[in-house]
């Protein structure tokens, strides 16, 4: 498959806000990049014991636990708005505080090996929607947190910023 998962948004399918994550994935087909950043994901974060997956940097900072929760969060909320957009829903997506969701995400209660399936899991089924859809759907617009977005840029949105969070836990939490 190529076309529209080989090229990256523009500017104007998202967000100004996104742009540091856009930017942080590599050239290619970013569905070929999401499954190859599942295996690498998973084997980073699977070296993690319990306690440094509860631990924080800082007393203000989230614990790895609560990290890959908000990775998590935020994956489905996007493939969810993929998912809407893809189908021609025109019905405009709330935003979300992605501190409430940590907040009230009970992570710290989760084991790490539940956590690190779940990453599986959701990942396998981006992947799945993502690869299900046609060159027409990519390239479709709608509104989320009151702002254009395609979904081609979803699809970047999520590689980026898991990314974008794993650059922080190599340098914060695993360096």
């Amino acid at each position: 498959m190529g076309g529209m998962r080989n090229t990256p948004p523009q500017a104007a399918e998202y967000a100004a806000y996104y742009v540091k994550y856009v930017s942080l994935v590599p050239p290619g087909d970013v569905v070929e990049h999401l499954a190859r950043q599942a295996a690498a994901t998973a084997a980073l974060l699977g070296g993690v014991d319990e306690a440094k997956a509860a631990g924080r940097p800082a007393e203000d900072k989230w614990s790895l636990k609560e990290v890959l929760g908000h990775i998590l969060d935020t994956e489905r909320i996007m493939a969810y708005r993929a998912l809407r957009i893809a189908r021609n829903d025109a019905t405009p997506l709330p935003s979300f505080e992605q501190d409430d969701y940590v907040r009230f995400g009970s992570f710290q209660d989760r084991a790490w090996s539940d956590l690190l399936e779940e990453y599986r899991t959701v990942r396998a089924a981006t992947v799945s929607l993502l690869r299900g859809l046609s060159e027409e759907a990519w390239v479709r617009t709608g509104t989320a947190s009151g702002n254009p977005v395609t979904v081609r840029a979803l699809a970047w949105i999520i590689a980026g910023h898991e990314l974008h969070h794993l650059n922080i836990v190599r340098e914060k939490y695993l360096g």
